[in-house]
Protein backbone atom coordinates (compact mmCIF):
# COMPACT_ATOMS: atom_id res chain seq x y z
CA UNK A 1 0.00 0.00 0.00
CA UNK A 2 1.45 3.48 -0.84
CA UNK A 3 2.57 5.79 1.78
CA UNK A 4 0.79 9.54 1.76
CA UNK A 5 3.64 11.37 -0.09
CA UNK A 6 3.67 14.88 1.29
CA UNK A 7 2.52 17.93 -1.70
CA UNK A 8 5.06 20.25 -2.85
CA UNK A 9 4.26 23.70 -2.91
CA UNK A 10 0.88 22.86 -2.81
CA UNK A 11 0.58 20.18 -5.69
CA UNK A 12 -0.11 16.75 -4.67
CA UNK A 13 1.70 13.91 -6.38
CA UNK A 14 0.09 12.23 -9.82
CA UNK A 15 -0.22 8.33 -9.88
CA UNK A 16 -0.18 6.28 -12.43
CA UNK A 17 0.09 2.39 -12.62
CA UNK A 18 2.49 -0.02 -14.07
CA UNK A 19 1.09 -2.45 -16.28
CA UNK A 20 2.82 -5.97 -17.80
CA UNK A 21 5.05 -4.31 -20.41
CA UNK A 22 8.68 -4.85 -22.43
CA UNK A 23 10.02 -1.71 -21.19
CA UNK A 24 13.67 -1.78 -20.14
CA UNK A 25 13.31 1.38 -17.56
CA UNK A 26 10.94 3.04 -15.80
CA UNK A 27 11.82 6.19 -18.01
CA UNK A 28 10.88 4.99 -20.68
CA UNK A 29 7.59 3.95 -19.84
CA UNK A 30 6.72 7.43 -18.78
CA UNK A 31 7.73 8.42 -22.29
CA UNK A 32 5.77 5.74 -24.19
CA UNK A 33 2.74 6.58 -21.61
CA UNK A 34 2.77 9.97 -21.95
CA UNK A 35 3.48 11.16 -25.37
CA UNK A 36 2.71 14.61 -25.03
CA UNK A 37 5.67 15.07 -22.82
CA UNK A 38 9.21 15.42 -24.29
CA UNK A 39 11.26 13.06 -23.05
CA UNK A 40 13.36 15.76 -22.08
CA UNK A 41 11.55 16.92 -19.65
CA UNK A 42 10.82 13.21 -18.23
CA UNK A 43 15.05 12.85 -17.97
CA UNK A 44 14.96 16.69 -15.84
CA UNK A 45 12.30 15.42 -13.76
CA UNK A 46 14.09 11.61 -12.74
CA UNK A 47 16.91 13.77 -12.49
CA UNK A 48 15.44 16.04 -9.62
CA UNK A 49 14.15 13.54 -7.83
CA UNK A 50 10.34 14.38 -8.83
CA UNK A 51 9.45 11.01 -9.39
CA UNK A 52 9.08 8.82 -6.80
CA UNK A 53 7.61 4.93 -6.02
CA UNK A 54 5.01 4.16 -3.59
CA UNK A 55 7.27 3.92 -0.76
CA UNK A 56 8.44 7.59 -1.96
CA UNK A 57 11.74 6.46 -2.76
CA UNK A 58 13.74 8.08 -5.91
CA UNK A 59 13.17 6.94 -9.15
CA UNK A 60 16.68 7.39 -10.96
CA UNK A 61 17.02 7.63 -14.82
CA UNK A 62 18.66 3.84 -15.17
CA UNK A 63 15.83 1.97 -12.99
CA UNK A 64 15.11 -1.49 -14.36
CA UNK A 65 11.06 -1.37 -15.59
CA UNK A 66 9.46 -3.28 -12.31
CA UNK A 67 5.12 -4.07 -13.17
CA UNK A 68 1.98 -4.16 -10.76
CA UNK A 69 3.43 -1.19 -8.99
CA UNK A 70 3.11 2.37 -8.93
CA UNK A 71 4.76 5.65 -9.78
CA UNK A 72 4.32 9.29 -8.30
CA UNK A 73 5.60 12.45 -9.84
CA UNK A 74 4.94 16.26 -9.30
CA UNK A 75 3.49 18.05 -11.99
CA UNK A 76 5.64 20.98 -13.26
CA UNK A 77 4.76 23.47 -15.90
CA UNK A 78 7.44 24.49 -19.16
CA UNK A 79 6.53 27.99 -18.76
CA UNK A 80 6.48 30.24 -15.59
CA UNK A 81 2.71 31.15 -14.94
CA UNK A 82 1.15 34.66 -14.90
CA UNK A 83 -0.51 35.05 -11.68
CA UNK A 84 -4.26 35.35 -12.14
CA UNK A 85 -5.06 38.67 -10.69
CA UNK A 86 -8.15 38.17 -8.67
CA UNK A 87 -8.24 37.06 -5.04
CA UNK A 88 -10.16 34.52 -2.99
CA UNK A 89 -11.83 35.37 -0.05
CA UNK A 90 -12.12 33.07 2.45
CA UNK A 91 -15.48 32.68 4.80
CA UNK A 92 -15.28 30.29 7.15
CA UNK A 93 -12.67 27.91 8.66
CA UNK A 94 -12.73 25.22 11.90
CA UNK A 95 -11.59 21.67 12.14
CA UNK A 96 -13.52 20.19 9.51
CA UNK A 97 -14.51 22.83 6.77
CA UNK A 98 -13.11 25.90 4.54
CA UNK A 99 -15.83 27.64 2.59
CA UNK A 100 -14.53 30.19 0.39
CA UNK A 101 -15.63 32.53 -2.58
CA UNK A 102 -13.63 32.29 -5.45
CA UNK A 103 -13.37 34.52 -8.26
CA UNK A 104 -13.80 34.11 -11.97
CA UNK A 105 -11.25 32.79 -13.67
CA UNK A 106 -9.49 31.13 -10.92
CA UNK A 107 -9.40 27.39 -11.46
CA UNK A 108 -10.62 24.96 -8.61
CA UNK A 109 -7.44 22.58 -8.95
CA UNK A 110 -4.67 22.05 -10.70
CA UNK A 111 -4.94 21.24 -14.79
CA UNK A 112 -3.77 21.64 -18.15
CA UNK A 113 -1.59 25.04 -18.10
CA UNK A 114 -2.46 25.90 -14.31
CA UNK A 115 -0.86 24.44 -11.18
CA UNK A 116 -0.24 26.87 -8.89
CA UNK A 117 -2.42 29.49 -10.08
CA UNK A 118 -5.52 27.69 -8.53
CA UNK A 119 -7.66 27.92 -5.72
CA UNK A 120 -6.46 24.94 -3.98
CA UNK A 121 -3.26 25.14 -4.27
CA UNK A 122 -3.52 28.82 -3.16
CA UNK A 123 -5.37 28.31 -0.14
CA UNK A 124 -3.30 25.31 0.93
CA UNK A 125 0.18 27.05 1.14
CA UNK A 126 -1.91 30.64 2.48
CA UNK A 127 -3.93 28.43 4.97
CA UNK A 128 -1.16 25.90 5.78
CA UNK A 129 -3.06 23.43 5.21
CA UNK A 130 -1.54 20.41 2.81
CA UNK A 131 -4.32 18.61 3.08
CA UNK A 132 -6.95 20.46 2.01
CA UNK A 133 -9.51 18.66 -0.60
CA UNK A 134 -12.25 20.33 -2.27
CA UNK A 135 -16.08 18.62 -1.67
CA UNK A 136 -16.88 19.65 -4.98
CA UNK A 137 -16.61 22.15 -7.85
CA UNK A 138 -17.05 25.04 -9.93
CA UNK A 139 -16.71 25.95 -13.21
CA UNK A 140 -12.91 28.40 -13.51
CA UNK A 141 -15.03 31.09 -15.23
CA UNK A 142 -17.84 30.54 -12.59
CA UNK A 143 -17.47 32.71 -9.54
CA UNK A 144 -18.93 31.95 -6.21
CA UNK A 145 -18.92 29.77 -2.94
CA UNK A 146 -16.76 26.35 -2.83
CA UNK A 147 -16.40 23.94 0.10
CA UNK A 148 -13.45 22.32 0.88
CA UNK A 149 -12.70 19.44 3.66
CA UNK A 150 -9.69 20.77 6.17
CA UNK A 151 -8.67 16.65 6.95
CA UNK A 152 -8.81 13.71 5.21
CA UNK A 153 -10.90 12.68 8.00
CA UNK A 154 -13.75 15.29 7.41
CA UNK A 155 -13.90 14.48 4.03
CA UNK A 156 -16.33 11.07 3.35
CA UNK A 157 -19.20 12.57 5.61
CA UNK A 158 -19.16 15.66 3.81
CA UNK A 159 -19.36 14.04 0.42
CA UNK A 160 -21.84 11.92 1.81
CA UNK A 161 -24.01 15.50 1.74
CA UNK A 162 -23.41 15.86 -2.08
CA UNK A 163 -23.95 12.15 -2.88
CA UNK A 164 -27.57 12.27 -0.80
CA UNK A 165 -28.83 15.61 -2.57
CA UNK A 166 -28.53 17.53 1.09
CA UNK A 167 -26.61 20.14 -0.40
CA UNK A 168 -28.83 23.07 -1.06
CA UNK A 169 -27.13 25.48 -3.72
CA UNK A 170 -28.65 28.37 -5.32
CA UNK A 171 -26.75 29.84 -8.66
CA UNK A 172 -27.74 33.50 -9.93
CA UNK A 173 -26.87 33.89 -13.80
CA UNK A 174 -27.39 37.42 -16.38
CA UNK A 175 -28.73 35.94 -19.92
CA UNK A 176 -29.77 36.87 -23.24
CA UNK A 177 -33.51 37.59 -23.07
CA UNK A 178 -36.47 37.81 -25.46
CA UNK A 179 -39.23 40.46 -24.30
CA UNK A 180 -41.94 37.51 -25.31
CA UNK A 181 -40.14 34.75 -23.39
CA UNK A 182 -41.64 32.00 -21.24
CA UNK A 183 -39.25 30.74 -18.27
CA UNK A 184 -40.11 27.43 -17.58
CA UNK A 185 -40.27 26.50 -13.83
CA UNK A 186 -37.48 23.69 -13.99
CA UNK A 187 -35.96 22.10 -16.89
CA UNK A 188 -34.76 18.66 -17.19
CA UNK A 189 -32.89 16.59 -19.72
CA UNK A 190 -30.14 14.30 -20.66
CA UNK A 191 -26.98 14.97 -20.48
CA UNK A 192 -23.64 13.52 -22.24
CA UNK A 193 -20.54 14.25 -23.23
CA UNK A 194 -20.11 16.19 -26.22
CA UNK A 195 -18.19 15.91 -29.62
CA UNK A 196 -15.65 18.15 -28.34
CA UNK A 197 -14.49 17.43 -24.73
CA UNK A 198 -15.16 21.01 -23.55
CA UNK A 199 -18.37 20.46 -24.30
CA UNK A 200 -22.04 18.41 -23.05
CA UNK A 201 -24.60 18.18 -24.78
CA UNK A 202 -28.79 17.36 -24.55
CA UNK A 203 -29.41 13.79 -25.92
CA UNK A 204 -32.74 12.44 -26.50
CA UNK A 205 -32.83 10.14 -23.10
CA UNK A 206 -33.67 9.44 -19.34
CA UNK A 207 -33.00 12.87 -17.91
CA UNK A 208 -30.47 12.42 -15.65
CA UNK A 209 -29.95 16.87 -14.72
CA UNK A 210 -32.55 18.97 -13.73
CA UNK A 211 -32.75 22.53 -12.96
CA UNK A 212 -35.30 24.98 -10.83
CA UNK A 213 -35.73 28.82 -12.99
CA UNK A 214 -36.71 31.62 -11.55
CA UNK A 215 -36.72 34.94 -12.94
CA UNK A 216 -35.80 37.57 -11.03
CA UNK A 217 -35.97 40.77 -12.67
CA UNK A 218 -35.33 41.38 -17.04
CA UNK A 219 -32.89 44.74 -18.22
CA UNK A 220 -33.87 44.76 -21.81
CA UNK A 221 -32.47 42.40 -23.88
CA UNK A 222 -30.77 40.80 -20.61
CA UNK A 223 -32.50 39.17 -17.39
CA UNK A 224 -31.27 37.62 -14.11
CA UNK A 225 -32.35 34.61 -13.18
CA UNK A 226 -32.36 32.07 -9.82
CA UNK A 227 -30.79 28.77 -10.93
CA UNK A 228 -31.12 26.08 -8.27
CA UNK A 229 -29.99 22.12 -9.42
CA UNK A 230 -30.95 19.39 -8.51
CA UNK A 231 -28.20 17.46 -10.06
CA UNK A 232 -24.25 18.51 -10.37
CA UNK A 233 -23.60 17.45 -14.14
CA UNK A 234 -21.02 19.58 -15.37
CA UNK A 235 -21.94 22.54 -17.33
CA UNK A 236 -25.53 21.80 -16.00
CA UNK A 237 -26.38 25.38 -15.84
CA UNK A 238 -24.81 26.85 -18.68
CA UNK A 239 -26.26 23.99 -21.04
CA UNK A 240 -29.05 24.32 -19.46
CA UNK A 241 -29.98 27.99 -20.11
CA UNK A 242 -28.40 27.60 -23.65
CA UNK A 243 -31.15 24.93 -24.62
CA UNK A 244 -33.74 27.09 -23.44
CA UNK A 245 -32.42 29.97 -25.97
CA UNK A 246 -30.81 32.40 -23.14
CA UNK A 247 -27.30 31.70 -23.29
CA UNK A 248 -25.17 32.83 -19.92
CA UNK A 249 -23.68 36.40 -20.83
CA UNK A 250 -20.23 36.28 -21.88
CA UNK A 251 -20.20 32.22 -21.79
CA UNK A 252 -17.33 31.07 -24.70
CA UNK A 253 -18.63 27.38 -24.60
CA UNK A 254 -22.46 27.57 -25.05
CA UNK A 255 -24.21 27.65 -27.25
CA UNK A 256 -21.01 27.35 -29.63
CA UNK A 257 -17.47 27.01 -28.42
CA UNK A 258 -15.24 29.94 -29.31
CA UNK A 259 -12.22 28.85 -30.87
CA UNK A 260 -10.25 31.51 -29.98
CA UNK A 261 -10.91 31.25 -26.54
CA UNK A 262 -8.70 33.61 -23.92
CA UNK A 263 -8.90 34.88 -20.77
CA UNK A 264 -10.89 38.88 -21.09
CA UNK A 265 -11.10 39.72 -17.57
CA UNK A 266 -13.31 42.45 -18.92
CA UNK A 267 -15.51 39.80 -19.70
CA UNK A 268 -16.40 37.60 -17.16
CA UNK A 269 -18.86 34.93 -17.58
CA UNK A 270 -22.01 35.93 -15.40
CA UNK A 271 -22.86 32.95 -13.13
CA UNK A 272 -22.59 33.17 -9.57
CA UNK A 273 -22.37 30.35 -7.09
CA UNK A 274 -24.75 32.43 -4.88
CA UNK A 275 -25.79 30.20 -1.80
CA UNK A 276 -24.90 26.73 -0.13
CA UNK A 277 -26.65 25.52 2.82
CA UNK A 278 -26.55 22.00 4.57
CA UNK A 279 -26.85 20.60 8.27
CA UNK A 280 -22.93 19.79 8.96
CA UNK A 281 -22.47 16.23 10.13
CA UNK A 282 -20.39 17.16 12.63
CA UNK A 283 -21.87 19.74 14.85
CA UNK A 284 -25.15 18.90 13.78
CA UNK A 285 -25.27 22.49 12.95
CA UNK A 286 -27.56 24.25 9.85
CA UNK A 287 -24.90 25.98 7.77
CA UNK A 288 -25.58 28.58 5.46
CA UNK A 289 -23.08 30.67 3.57
CA UNK A 290 -23.49 33.85 0.87
CA UNK A 291 -20.81 35.28 -1.39
CA UNK A 292 -20.00 38.48 -1.26
CA UNK A 293 -19.99 39.30 -4.82
CA UNK A 294 -22.34 40.05 -6.78
CA UNK A 295 -22.50 39.90 -11.39
CA UNK A 296 -21.75 43.10 -12.79
CA UNK A 297 -24.57 43.92 -14.79
CA UNK A 298 -23.76 47.57 -15.66
CA UNK A 299 -20.99 45.77 -17.83
CA UNK A 300 -22.97 43.20 -19.18
CA UNK A 301 -25.25 46.03 -20.83
CA UNK A 302 -22.52 47.67 -22.18
CA UNK A 303 -20.97 44.70 -24.06
CA UNK A 304 -24.02 43.20 -25.01
CA UNK A 305 -24.72 46.23 -26.68
CA UNK A 306 -21.60 46.80 -27.99
CA UNK A 307 -21.64 43.37 -29.36
CA UNK A 308 -25.34 44.01 -30.75
CA UNK A 309 -26.22 40.34 -28.81
CA UNK A 310 -30.18 40.22 -29.05
CA UNK A 311 -31.86 36.60 -29.09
Amino acid sequence: MATSLPSRHGVNASCVSLPVGPWPTMAAFLVQRFPAIPAQTWAQRLAAGDVVDAQGRVVTPEQPYQPHGKLYYYRSLPQPEARIPFDAVVLHRDAHLVVVDKPHFLPVTPSGGYLQETLLVRLRLQLGLPDLAPLHRIDRETAGLVLFAAQPASRGAYHQLFAQRKVHKIYQAVVHWQADRVLPAVHASCLLDGAHFMQMQEVVGPANSQTYLKLLAVHGNLATLELTPVTGRRHQLRVHCAALGMPIVNDQIYPQLQTQRHADYSQPLQLLAQRISFTDPFSGQLREFASCQNLALAACQANATKNGRVN
